[in-house]
C-alpha cells in the first residue's frame, strides 16, 4: 500500500512537489481553496478544496485520508496547519510553537535575540503612537515590515530619516499587510544579501547551498535574481553557515528545510528572517539541484514521511535565475524567446504576466511578469547566460 503525502497549496510555488510525490509512487492529497488552482491538474492526485490556514478542515481530511505526512512549499502562510497536523497525528514536522516564530517577524527575532543570534536592531509596534516613539531611536535608515507577511509584501524602507512625511508613510504602507495588526522596525544593514537552503534530520541542521541575491534596493527590496554557489570567501561562507545553523536552533527546527536570509555586513553576517519550509523563487526546486545535484523536494517529502533523504552532493556547478525589468500598463506581446531558449546553458524561460494582462511596476514577488533559469560551469557564467538571454527578449506594451 502507498504512503499518503497531503502537500498544502496547488500554486505554481507547490506544483513541483505534488509532481515530484507522484513521481516518487505516492498517493497525494494536495488541500487549496482555489479549485481551479495548476496544482489540481497534476493527474490521479485527490483534491481537498479548503483554504491552507482553515486549521480544523485540514485536520479533518488530513485523518479522513490516513495520511502519513504532511508539508507545504515556498511560502509560510500553511506552516501553522502542517503544525497542527503534525501534533494531532503524530507526524515528523515542526511543533506549533515553532511554527509561530517561523511566521511571525516579531516573534522570530525575539527567539533570535534571546539565542545570541546576529541580527538588527528591532523594535515590535502595534499602532502609530508606538511606532514613532520606536522611530525615534534611529539615526540611520531603518526599515518598516509586517510581522506576519511574506513575498516582499508591506516592506518599507525611509533613507531619509528627517523626512518627517516619508516616515508617516512607510507606517500607513506596512500597516494593511499585517493580518496581526503588528509592524516591525529594524534598522537598515548595509551589505549584500544571501539565502542558506537547509535540512535538518533529527535536529542536526545539515547547510545544502547557499545563495546569493540580488534585489530592487529601496523601498520594496523585492528580489530579481539569485546565484549559486555564493562568491563570498571561504570564511565568510563558513561564518553564514554557523549563523544559520544557530538561526535553525533558536527557532527550534528539529526536522524539516529552512530558508534563512542573512546580510553580510561590515560587522558580519545577520539574519534578516527565517523560513521553516523551502525557499520559494525557484531557488530550491530548480538552482539547488542544478547546481549541487540534491533535489531538495524529494528530501522534503522523504523527511515529512520519516524515512533518511539522499542529501549528498552529486556535483559542483553554477546555477542562476533572472527576473524580467518591467514597466507599468498592459503588455502587447512578448518577443524573442524562442531565439532567447537557444542560448546554451538556459534550462527554462518562464512567462507569469503575458500578452494582455495589467502589469504594474514591481512592487512585490508576486507583480513581476517572468524569469530565465541558466546553469554552466560557475555561478558568474549562469548569471552572463541569463543576461544575454534577457537581452533577447522584448517586451511591447499597449
Amino acid at each position: 500500500m502507498n504512503k499518503k503525502i497531503m502537500i498544502l497549496g496547488a500554486s505554481i510555488l507547490q506544483l513541483p512537489a505534488i509532481e515530484k510525490a507522484k513521481e516518487m509512487g505516492l498517493d497525494v492529497v494536495v488541500v487549496d481553496m482555489n479549485p481551479k488552482a495548476i496544482g489540481f491538474e497534476v493527474p490521479e492526485i485527490k483534491k481537498e478544496i479548503i483554504s491552507t490556514i482553515d486549521v480544523p478542515a485540514i485536520i479533518e481530511a488530513a485523518k479522513r485520508h490516513q495520511i502519513d505526512g504532511i508539508m507545504t512549499l515556498a511560502t509560510d502562510m500553511p506552516m501553522r496547519s502542517v503544525a497542527a497536523v503534525a501534533e494531532q497525528m503524530g507526524l515528523v514536522g515542526i511543533d506549533k510553537d515553532t511554527a509561530v516564530k517561523a511566521t511571525n517577524k516579531a516573534e522570530m527575532r525575539k527567539a533570535l535575540q534571546k539565542a545570541r543570534v546576529p541580527i538588527p536592531k528591532f523594535f515590535v509596534v502595534s499602532n502609530e503612537e508606538e511606532y514613532k516613539e520606536a522611530v525615534k531611536a534611529f539615526d540611520v535608515p531603518f526599515i518598516v515590515k509586517p510581522a506576519d507577511s511574506s513575498g516582499s509584501r508591506g516592506i518599507f524602507e525611509v533613507i531619509d530619516i528627517t523626512n518627517a512625511e516619508l516616515v508617516k508613510k512607510a507606517y500607513e504602507y506596512c500597516k494593511p499587510y499585517s493580518k496581526v495588526g503588528d509592524v516591525v522596525v529594524e534598522e537598515y544593514m548595509n551589505g549584500p544579501e544571501v539565502s542558506v537552503e537547509t535540512l535538518t534530520i533529527n535536529g542536526v541542521c545539515h547547510v545544502i547551498q547557499i545563495t546569493d541575491k540580488l534585489t530592487t534596493g529601496a523601498p520594496h527590496y523585492v528580489e530579481m535574481g539569485h546565484s549559486q554557489p555564493t562568491k563570498h570567501s571561504d570564511e565568510i561562507a563558513s561564518r553564514i553557515a554557523e549563523i544559520a545553523k544557530e538561526a535553525n536552533k533558536a527557532i527550534g527546527i528539529k526536522n524539516g528545510p529552512s530558508h534563512t536570509e542573512i546580510i553580510v555586513t561590515s560587522q558580519g553576517p545577520k539574519v534578516v528572517e527565517l523560513g521553516a519550509r523551502l525557499g520559494g523563487d525557484n531557488i530550491t526546486t530548480h538552482l539547488v539541484p542544478l547546481s549541487t545535484g540534491v533535489n531538495m523536494v524529494e528530501c522534503c517529502i522523504k523527511i515529512a514521511l520519516g524515512e533518511m533523504p539522499d542529501i549528498k552532493h552529486k556535483w559542483s556547478r553554477g546555477s542562476a535565475i533572472r527576473y524580467f525589468e518591467q514597466q507599468a500598463g498592459i503588455i502587447e506581446s512578448i518577443q524573442g524567446i524562442d531565439k532567447a531558449k537557444r542560448i546554451p546553458g538556459i534550462q527554462q524561460i518562464s512567462i507569469v504576466h503575458g500578452a494582455g494582462e495589467r502589469i504594474t511596476e514591481i512592487e512585490s514577488s508576486g507583480s513581476r511578469m517572468g524569469f530565465v533559469i541558466a546553469q554552466s560551469s560557475d555561478a558568474e557564467s549562469a548569471i552572463k547566460i541569463c543576461t544575454d538571454a534577457l537581452a533577447l527578449i522584448t517586451t511591447n506594451y499597449l
